[in-house]
């Protein structure tokens, strides 16, 4: 007997049941690997004491299929499943382009 799917359940769930997925904003930091780069991530904290809102970083490894993001791009990044020991997040689009990299020679 085959069993059948009922009203209440869909058979299959679109991205939109399963909520939105948690994006960030940050600064690449480094692009020397290949398909990897490294981006930095300011966020608030209010210190529990005093009250005071400090500013904290956190560095993500994000996947960058074609090698887009360069170093000094703002990017916005996304969780995803893991994809190696450290990278957890994938590129979804380069917010602002840098307007020169650091240690060029002009």
């Amino acid at each position: 007997m085959k069993k059948q799917a009922s009203k209440n359940q869909p058979e299959t769930q679109d991205d939109s049941e399963r909520g939105t997925p948690f994006e960030v904003t940050g600064e690449v930091i480094s692009n020397k690997m290949n398909k990897t780069i490294s981006v930095l991530i300011y966020r608030l904290v209010r210190h529990k004491k005093y009250g005071k809102f400090m500013r904290r970083t956190s560095v993500f490894k994000a996947h960058d299929e074609n090698n887009t993001a360069k170093i000094g791009d703002t990017v916005r990044i996304v969780h995803t499943r893991p994809l190696s020991k450290t990278k957890r997040w994938k590129l979804v689009e380069v917010v602002k382009k840098a307007t020169q990299t650091e240690g060029a020679n002009v």
